[in-house]
């Protein structure tokens, strides 16, 4: 059975297929490989002299006997096509089997410019460049925009044209804490979760953590897909919500996963929202000092956030997260299709953490989600992999959260405060909204953003349904006292992550609690 993890680079000459295609390789440390330069390895002789010897027709045998072989001999890659490599129905054919195929193109004033040295070289260029690379782009056009998966490839430097295609594809590798992980956002890949364990070489027992609610939705098909995958597996339930993500779960899970039979070899795999993956992950890092755990998220808010960075932990009753390790999976696999089932209130909950990340450092992501929640649900495929690309950048650059990482906690300074208060009556979503506008109204206050800054990020929350103003039945003083056990307290002080602008946000901002208190009428319902 064809493996389909390949990414494939198509598209026309002078596209970047090559250049793109090694950085995306080293990118997700994957094998790269060249058609055309396997075809010269492989044949003795350069593509310019194959073409003159042997003519085309012949060039195009070797070129799908090639890679036939690449295909069934290599370990899954990045691999760069040729030009005209998938005009062949059959090429076409076999490579979709085996991976996604991602169509670079470009102007043609773009190509020529970038063929120009190079054309001699290409033998269905030689001669006048431009006639002949403006004839092969007409006749190839229908062809190459039938392809699902399209970048255009200008004014872009190759690093970021990489990185745009890895969003493209969503798929992200996570490095700078132990080994390094896979980050996939693939639509229906829930099916094919205990092939992507074995090919990580992940070992059962399987403790397969859900809760209630996910568990009826998605357990039967997760177990089918790790024991069709000759994992042994079993169900280790726990009790849904945030007042649940406690030291007495964890113990729970502990037990759990003994009954199950888990080994130092074993894997947990964590199925379900935020508070499900934080305590899995968690559980895993300090069972037997530390088993194998995978995350796959089902909820909106564990696939741009809670499964990512390796920070895993439980709840005191004094305050959020103050137990917990950094403790990375071994793989996230988030399936957009999961996001069908999700309640609305846990879809909207889930977009303030993908409004967070556009405000950090996606302004066009902002954009789109100005434009609605009608607009995002039918876009998740695209939504999801640009929210998870913000944090990838952001914990690959401080896996450990000493220094850039912390603009992630934009709103949840307040926001973790407030769900303290509220006894968890207020989600973690709808908190962080309500945090991102009140820590952008200080930072208005102190001078630090323009004024109209917060009313701007509001108008987006609120265009969800979120909530932008503390409740009138919560005290700013209590609110105060939540976050002196906050544990980004310094000091004494509180350090906040404050919005300058969209796409500007400033840490290790401290603001003592007397500066704060004449906050206390200050956007209060």
């Amino acid at each position: 059975m064809p493996d389909n993890d390949w990414i494939f680079l198509y598209g026309s000459p002078g596209s970047g297929k090559s250049s793109i295609g090694r950085l995306v390789g080293q990118a997700l440390a994957l094998p790269f490989v060249d058609l055309d330069l396997e075809i010269e390895k492989s044949s003795g002789m350069s593509i310019l002299d194959l073409f003159a010897l042997q003519g085309e027709t012949a060039f195009r045998q070797v070129e799908r006997e090639t890679l036939q072989r690449l295909l069934a001999d290599l370990q899954p890659g990045v691999l760069a096509l040729g030009g005209g490599a998938l005009l062949d129905a059959g090429n076409q054919a076999l490579v979709s089997s085996y991976g996604s195929v991602v169509c670079l193109s470009a102007s043609l004033e773009t190509l020529q410019e970038r063929l120009r040295s190079d054309a001699p070289n290409r033998p269905l260029l030689s001669g006048d460049l431009v006639s002949r690379l403006a004839e092969l782009l007409n006749k190839r056009s229908e062809h190459y925009t039938s392809f699902s998966l399209q970048f255009r490839n200008e004014e872009f430097s190759m690093e970021q044209a990489a990185w745009s295609v890895q969003v493209l594809l969503g798929r992200f590798h996570v490095g700078g804490m132990g080994a390094g992980y896979d980050v996939w956002v693939i639509p229906g890949e829930l099916d094919r979760l205990g092939q992507a364990l074995s090919s990580r070489s992940l070992r059962g027992p399987v403790a397969l953590v859900c809760d209630e609610h996910v568990g009826p939705l998605y357990a039967d098909r997760v177990l089918h897909s790790l024991r069709s995958a000759g994992l042994e597996a079993y169900t280790v339930k726990v009790q849904a919500g945030e007042q649940h993500k406690n030291i007495k779960t964890v113990q729970a899970l502990w037990e759990g996963f003994l009954q199950a039979g888990l080994e130092r070899s074993s894997t947990v795999v964590a199925l379900g929202g935020g508070v499900t993956v934080d305590l899995a992950g968690f559980a895993a890092a300090t069972f037997m000092r530390g088993v194998a755990w995978v995350a796959a998220p089902t909820s909106l808010l564990a696939m741009v956030d809670a499964s990512l960075g390796g920070k895993t932990g439980a709840d005191l009753p004094q305050g959020k997260n103050l137990v917990g390790a950094f403790y990375p999976p071994r793989f996230v696999l988030s399936d957009p299709q999961a996001l069908s089932t999700l309640p609305e209130r846990e879809v909207r909950s889930g977009m303030a953490e993908v409004i967070k990340a556009a405000i950090i450092a996606d302004p066009e992501l902002l954009n789109t989600c100005a434009l609605g929640l009608e607009m995002v649900i039918t876009h998740w495929e695209e939504i999801v992999p640009r929210a998870i690309a913000v944090k990838v950048r952001f914990i690959q650059a401080d896996p450990y959260e000493k220094g850039s990482r912390a603009v992630l906690n934009l709103g949840h300074t307040v926001g973790h405060a407030l769900e303290r208060v509220s006894d968890y009556k207020i989600s973690h979503g709808e908190a962080v909204s309500i945090g991102m506008v009140v820590e952008a109204f200080l930072a208005e206050q102190i001078g630090l953003a323009q004024v109209g800054l917060a009313e701007r990020i509001a108008s987006i929350l609120a265009g969800f349904g979120l909530p932008t103003h503390i409740p009138a039945g919560l005290k700013w003083e209590a609110i105060l006292a939540a976050m002196q056990v906050d544990k980004k307290r310094q000091a004494g002080s509180l350090c906040f992550a404050l919005p300058a602008a969209i796409g500007d946000i400033r840490t290790g901002v401290v603001l003592k609690p007397q500066e704060l208190a004449s906050f206390a009428k200050i956007n209060v319902d």
